[in-house]
């Protein structure tokens, strides 16, 4: 994907007939910033005439005096032909047959990040992998705020930028997380590409696990030699990529030299190395307020990206006093000596297995609150990892009943382990806090998606949360 002017978009785009499927909310700034330049916009999405949300949306676009059409129900996508330009919201794929016809008739499919990287000035920084990405994509962005940069971040980190595009300079720093979706099918220009780790994920939108990481590989597809790609050296699922680029590979968990740099933790510190030159402490990792193993690596990670770029004084800086990003093990409050813990980013097995392993090191005895949409996962370690830690566990979601059936077959007994059933999250916190006592935590880390009860894990974190403080 080259680059191109906003002023040459601009004057093409002008007289061309396009479709936006999806009114999320990184399509209603794609939608009035295109408004600016043509009026022919068409919003596709299966959101029903009377569903409140849509409403809501419909009015703030008639508010702010944008005419526009739509496409909406259950056969939506019916009327997608005759279009110029199609952005696809990112959760669907690229396939889809409607897509296909759309292409066939001559349309060109894109997205809303696609056609931001196409027209950014600056430096890019982009963010993918299976977990950490989030944190990772903050820190970097903390970082170079810290060194005085005017910063941009953005992507799936649920910030559009496109809107932004005239305000960014080329002295700037933008940094982007990148999920699969988005880079289903976009081979971008990133000036830095940051793998944290591959792990299976979303295969109930992927055919398969291979097709999963192809997406994530696309992030460094349209590499120059001058460009950088750093990658988790114990992700045995990353040591391929770096056959694969042709920019500078930066590791990070690699302890051993090489010709190029490397950063590694050893005892307390974490350390970096260019070559066969000294080794250089860059941080106590006392220094991190942020708990979790996991988080060292995001350190590590962020550091790999802004190495040589700005002074290591500045990772100091950000580790005393970075307190993460909402919706990750975040604290919510402590009540009458329990510890309510809100991690409803926790979409997969695996993330809530690593959250309750960091959160079991604390010591004190763990409430589950789980249950989400399933994402066709294995959950097998997560049962291992809940008979081990928890001491009760309240489930409130669609895939309760694989969590309940692998912590059976990690062999636990509902004798052994008291488990609930909560019909919504009002009814699951107001059970856990009857059950819960002073010296205990309880954690939300649902396991599963937020689909099945809530439009995004922002909302659900964001229920919780009131839920609880309302207590």
């Amino acid at each position: 994907m080259r680059h191109y002017s906003k002023e040459d978009f601009c004057n093409w785009v002008c007289d061309k007939k396009i479709a936006v499927v999806g009114a999320g909310i990184s399509n209603r700034p794609l939608i009035r910033w295109l408004y600016r330049m043509t009026q022919r916009i068409t919003v596709f999405d299966q959101m029903t005439a009377d569903n409140p949300r849509l409403r809501e949306i419909q009015d703030k676009f008639a508010l702010d005096n944008l005419e526009l059409e739509w496409s909406i129900g259950d056969n939506y996508l019916d009327g997608l032909h005759g279009f110029d330009l199609v952005f696809r919201t990112p959760i669907m794929r690229p396939d889809h047959p409607a897509l296909i016809k759309a292409a066939v008739e001559g349309a060109i499919i894109t997205s809303e990040m696609s056609v931001f990287l196409s027209l950014c000035p600056a430096h890019v920084t982009g963010i993918t992998g299976s977990d950490g990405k989030t944190t990772t994509t903050t820190l970097i962005g903390e970082l170079y705020e810290a060194a005085g940069k005017k910063v941009w971040v953005g992507g799936n980190i649920g910030t559009p930028l496109l809107d932004k595009i005239t305000e960014i300079g080329i002295e700037d720093e933008v940094v982007v997380e990148l999920s699969s979706f988005q880079l289903f099918d976009l081979v971008p220009y990133i000036d830095t590409a940051v793998i944290t780790n591959i792990s299976p994920n979303h295969l109930d939108i992927h055919t398969d696990y291979e097709e999963y990481i192809c997406a994530k590989q696309n992030i460094f597809k349209a590499q120059r030699p001058f460009d950088r790609l750093v990658l988790n050296y114990s992700d045995r699922k990353s040591h391929v990529f770096a056959q694969q680029t042709r920019g500078e590979v930066v590791w990070f968990n690699r302890k051993e030299p090489y010709d190029g740099l490397n950063i590694w933790c050893s005892g307390q510190n974490i350390l970096s190395q260019r070559g066969q030159n000294d080794s250089e402490i860059l941080l106590n990792i006392e220094d991190i307020v942020l708990p979790g193993r996991f988080n060292i690596d995001n350190y590590m990670a962020a550091w790999a990206a802004v190495a040589d770029r700005i002074a290591p004084k500045y990772l100091q800086e950000i580790a005393v006093k970075f307190k993460g990003v909402p919706h990750r093990l975040e604290l919510v409050r402590e009540h009458n000596g329990i510890r309510w813990y809100n991690s409803s980013i926790d979409s997969t097995p695996t993330r809530t297995t690593t959250t309750l392993e960091t959160l079991y090191d604390q010591g004190r005895p763990i409430i589950l609150l789980c249950g989400g949409r399933d994402k066709d996962l294995d959950y097998s370690e997560l049962g291992q990892m809940i008979a081990k830690t928890v001491s009760r566990i309240i489930f409130c979601g669609e895939n309760s009943k694989q969590i309940r059936s692998a912590i059976i077959y990690a062999g636990k007994t509902a004798d052994q382990l008291p488990m609930f059933e909560a019909a919504n999250y009002e009814e699951a916190v107001n059970l856990a806090a009857k059950i819960a006592k002073p010296g205990e935590s309880v954690l939300l880390s649902p396991a599963g998606t937020s689909f099945d009860q809530f439009f995004n894990f922002e909302e659900r974190g964001e229920v919780f949360r009131h839920l609880v403080l309302s207590l």
